[in-house]
Parts: structure tokens; C-alpha cells; sequence
């Protein structure tokens, strides 16, 4: 069925409030995007950060009307600065599908969405569908990760994958010849994730899967953690005692100019070796002392 479209542009202390009206009037969905092109890297914990200047859209039914919908809002906001549209109905889910190609990281590891087949038959090939955990190899810090791992295949390592998300780099490590893998993440959907990706790619018995506080895991040869400098910096001491002496830990999910700061979180640790870019991100890889 098709879609009427409301868009309403706002400062950001007014965006919860005309989402939260939205939300009484019946719409459908409510989504807030960036008017401005202003990044949010990292927000603090606890916190839900929004753009300075924000547009609140509201879908409904086509058949809304959108004058009585604008007068209650003006009602309450005073005069908004918006617009609507028909959106026409089209097959959403296939242009989903469409805009998902198959990845190559490296030279012989691809990320491959179920809807295609594998371009090499000889590739190690991820099965893998974009889903509600982060991680399916089109963001640089993982695609960082996964780079390092086509160029190092853990063969018979154990390794554990510290954030796993939707498990991609645990998976990758388990087809790239690892023996086992643990994955730890503080979202159980992330768990669940991880675990349906797992046996896609037929080595959910490989693959552990743990809240952070259900298990005191033994060190490991390999430490992925693709997560944001501030918890890789909290958790420099921890992340340490699970990795192996003379093992390596590989690091993302670090802003440029935080990779100095992490990095000397490690120094202590690990023999930490130079970083390398890609766009705004940092990795960072260290051999455990």
C-alpha cells in the first residue's frame, strides 16, 4: 500500500517532543535524521544524542489528512516548517536487497548477503544479511578487522571476538581456520544475532556466546574488539588478561584522533605496532608481552 510522508524540520530539544506527538497521531513509524550533516560518534552512555537541527518524519496511511494533523502540532509547537509527500508503493524489501552486494576484504575473504551467490567459489565466503546487530562488513572498523584477518588467518588459534555484534568477526576468524571462538557482547539480540549467523555459515559449534559477566573465559591466542575507544580504554586491563602472552589484539572502532589515547592504554601490555586508516578510523594491533 502506499505511504503519505510527513516531514518536519526542528531544533533538537524540540525533536522528542513532535516524534512523541507524532507517535499520538497514528503514524505508523517515526524516524529522526540529520538535517546538517553532523557527525555523532560517540555519545556518552546513557545518553540518546541528536543533531543540532533535526527532521522528524512521520509515515501514515495515505489517506491522512495532513491540514488537521499540522494544526494540532502548530497547537502545540507553534509555526513548523514542513512538508509531505505520497510515497509510492514500492517493493521495499527487494530495493533493500538490491542496494546489498557481495564484499571482498583482502584477497580471499567476502561478505556474501543470502540473496546472492558467491563470486568465488574459491573464496572463504561469509554468508551473511544485514540485520539488527551492527556489523555486515560495509563500515570501516570492520572492514579494518576483517582485512587484518584475510591477511593473518588464525589457522588452529583460539580466538575471542570482544563486542561481537552480529558475530562477523568471530565467523570470520572460525572460517579463516580458527579452532574455536568465543564472542562476548552486553546486547543479548546482539548474542542472538551472532548465533543465527553461526549456523548459517555452519560453525555454531565453534562459536561460544556469553554475556560479559556469565563467564571468566581463559586467555585467548587472538582478541578481536570492534567496539569505541572510550570502553576499549576502560577495559585495557581486562581485554589483557584474556589475551595470551605473545598472542595479539586487534582494535576498532577508534576515531583518529583517539588512537593515540588508546594506544597508550595498551602500551603497557602489548607491543603495540603503528596504526592503520582507513577514512576517519584507526586500527590498532599488539603482540601481548
Amino acid at each position: 500500500m502506499p505511504w503519505m510522508q510527513l516531514k518536519i524540520d526542528t531544533s533538537n530539544n524540540l525533536a522528542e517532543p513532535i516524534s512523541e506527538a507524532l507517535e499520538e497521531l497514528e503514524a505508523l513509524a517515526v524516524t529522526l535524521e540529520d538535517r546538517a550533516d553532523q557527525p555523532i560518534f560517540e555519545p556518552q552512555p546513557g545518553t540518546t544524542p541528536l543533531w543540532k537541527e533535526v527532521c522528524v518524519v512521520g509515515l501514515f496511511d495515505t489517506d491522512t489528512a495532513v491540514d488537521p494533523l499540522i494544526s494540532q502540532l502548530e497547537k502545540r509547537f507553534g509555526a513548523l516548517q514542513w512538508s509531505s509527500e505520497q510515497l509510492e508503493d514500492r517493493d521495499w524489501i527487494r530495493e533493500c536487497m538490491e542496494s546489498f552486494e557481495p564484499i571482498r576484504f583482502g584477497q580471499h575473504l567476502w561478505i556474501v548477503p543470502s540473496w546472492h551467490s558467491a563470486p568465488d567459489a574459491e573464496g572463504v565466503n561469509l554468508h551473511l544479511d544485514p540485520g539488527l546487530a551492527f556489523g555486515t562488513g560495509t563500515h570501516p572498523t570492520t572492514a579494518l578487522c576483517l582485512e587484518w584477518l584475510d591477511a593473518h588467518p588464525p589457522k588452529n588459534s583460539t580466538v575471542i571476538d570482544y563486542g561481537c555484534g552480529s558475530g562477523i568477526l568471530g565467523i570470520a576468524a572460525l572460517k579463516l581456520g580458527a579452532s574455536h571462538c568465543i564472542g562476548i557482547d552486553t546486547d543479548p539480540q546482539a548474542l542472538e544475532a551472532s548465533h543465527s549467523n553461526a549456523e548459517k555459515n555452519s560453525v555454531s559449534d565453534q562459536l561460544k556466546l556469553y554475556l560479559p559477566d556469565q563467564i571468566e573465559t581463559k586467555a585467548a591466542d587472538l582478541l578481536l574488539a570492534n567496539i569505541l575507544a572510550n570502553p576499549l580504554i576502560e577495559l585495557a586491563d581486562k581485554l589483557a588478561r584474556l589475551t595470551k602472552q605473545g598472542g595479539v589484539i586487534v582494535l576498532s572502532g577508534i576515531l583518529a584522533e583517539q588512537a593515540q589515547a588508546v594506544s597508550d592504554a595498551y602500551a603497557p601490555y602489548f607491543q603495540m605496532a603503528k596504526p592503520v586508516q582507513q577514512e576517519d578510523w584507526i586500527r590498532l594491533e599488539g603482540i601481548r608481552k
